[in-house]
């Protein structure tokens, strides 16, 4: 039922709004017809649906591949994970009598937990993605150039966070840092000028940090494969991906 050319029909940024409305009427009967023609032969409703799901698992690969090392996170000013917003005030203050390496330690033990747990990702990432049906995948027809990766992370976040939290208080164990967060949260409320005191959730803190970070990841991916002809690594991409409009 659905093809590439209807996936890229939702996808173009760059069309016209007029434009848009006369390619998404094509498409439209392009549905209806039950295939559409492409430079690389008919696309079944199925090959869509699995082009949809191949396009997220390597987004979800590449986003592993550029967070599950040292630096990962803590070297990159877009995903780095500061203390959580409750424990800024915290920080503030503890840099301010001398225990800023403290701060820094916690910090940088949070980011390597984050860069570990990245790297358990995969098949609770996966399996996601196997869940979602052809129908799902055909319903990418109303989005834009990062539908997919927007859809998946609206259906799964949740479910995602639950399975991978027990992952991230693993690495957070592993690399202490949740026992240098435990000593500066115990040294902030020790402070006779601490009224409010803080114990966030570090684990749900970082947890949502590592997920938002590999959706980001994936939607570039996503991006790369539906502009780029070299980036449709596999025939099924290059055929789902590679048709003319």
């Amino acid at each position: 039922m659905l093809r590439k050319t209807l996936l890229l029909l939702a996808g173009v940024l760059v069309l016209h709004t007029g434009t848009q409305a006369q390619l998404l009427k094509k498409a439209s009967g392009l549905l209806k017809s039950g295939t559409a023609a492409t430079g690389t032969g008919s696309v079944t409703e199925n090959e869509a649906g699995m082009g949809i799901k191949e396009a997220l698992e390597k987004g979800v690969q590449a986003g592993i591949a550029a967070l599950n090392k040292q630096n990962g996170f803590f070297g990159n000013d877009v995903y780095k994970v500061l203390l959580p917003p409750d424990a800024l005030k915290a920080e503030k203050t503890l840099r301010g009598i001398g225990l800023g390496g403290e701060v820094d330690k916690a910090i940088l033990q949070i980011n390597r937990a984050a860069e570990q747990a990245v790297g358990f990702a995969s098949p609770i990432f996966v399996n996601a993605i196997k869940s979602m049906t052809i129908t799902d995948a055909l319903n990418l027809l109303k989005g834009g150039q990062r539908s997919a990766t927007d859809f998946f992370q609206n259906k799964t976040t949740e479910s995602l966070k639950s399975a991978f939290s027990p992952v991230i208080d693993s690495a957070l164990n592993n690399t202490s840092a949740t026992k240098y967060y435990s000593t500066l949260v115990t040294k902030y409320n020790g402070l006779p000028t601490t009224f409010n005191k803080i114990n966030p959730d570090l684990k749900g803190y970082v947890t949502e940090k590592a997920v938002k970070a590999l959706f980001d990841q994936i939607a570039k991916e996503e991006l790369a494969i539906r502009q780029n002809p070299a980036a449709r690594s596999t025939e099924l991409l290059k055929k789902v991906f590679g048709s003319k409009i």
